[in-house]
């Protein structure tokens, strides 16, 4: 089964509109923001629960610990303190799981953790530590095809390759800069199609019109793009179809 995933418990009215509730219908994973960039231990815990009952797999969604920039920027920050950032926010995702007799599936950085990383093999190698020291078994999402892949495997981790529905990409494989033109891709239709296209033939056409080879086996539907809902319905439709 092709996983579609959803980054969560970011933005509180999503929670109190249920956009999140909704969305959960169309996903099969979720990624919850744990403290760093956003969400709280009350959001995490009705997350959880909604979760819970609809029978979504549950991971951490750690960044660097800037609510400001919602951890879209790099952070100058030194290892030690990252690591410790990093690894807290998890546990505490677990703890707050725990009380609803709930496990976590996975941990996916956030926003520039994220890309960096992908990138970074120092950046790459410290996420992976300290999701060992929580738990080896605890699977990390990451850039398919990134070195970051490669890094954690050789580490002996678990690693899920994602790509991106609602993402447009360059040439080279990376994620579209969010502040150039046609970075979010809006339209349901060509979100799912790239979902689609991804999942059957293991590419995506790039924003220049190149095709980019992707071995990916999550999809990644964003809770905060415009017409998520549909778009998460799209693609989950589109999805079903070849599983």
């Amino acid at each position: 089964m092709f996983d579609i995933n959803c980054d969560m418990g970011e933005i509180k009215d999503l929670v109190d509109n249920n956009t999140y509730a909704d969305l959960m219908e169309y996903v099969t994973s979720i990624n919850l923001a744990c403290g760093g960039h956003a969400g709280d231990d009350k959001i995490m815990g009705e997350m959880i629960q909604i979760a819970k009952e609809k029978h979504v797999k549950i991971g951490a969604h750690p960044s660097y610990p800037d609510r400001e920039n919602f951890g879209r920027l790099e952070l100058n920050i030194g290892p030690e303190e990252l690591f410790e950032s990093i690894t807290s926010q998890i546990q505490k995702l677990i703890d707050i799981a725990k009380k609803e007799d709930v496990k976590i599936d996975h941990v996916k950085p956030h926003g520039a953790l994220y890309n960096i990383a992908a990138n970074n093999n120092n950046l790459a190698e410290l996420i992976g530590k300290s999701v060992q020291k929580i738990d080896p078994k605890l699977a990390i999402m990451c850039l398919a095809g990134s070195p970051m892949v490669s890094i954690l495997q050789k580490s002996g981790m678990n690693v899920i390759s994602e790509a991106f529905a609602d993402r447009a990409y360059d040439a080279d494989g990376s994620l579209r800069n969010r502040g150039l033109d046609g970075a979010l891709i809006t339209d349901p239709v060509h979100a799912s199609n790239q979902a689609k296209l991804i999942a059957k033939n293991q590419k995506v056409i790039a924003f220049d019109g190149s095709e980019v080879f992707i071995q990916a086996e999550t999809i990644c539907v964003h809770s905060d793009t415009p017409n998520a809902l549909e778009i998460s319905k799209a693609v989950s439709l589109e999805i079903n179809s070849l599983n």
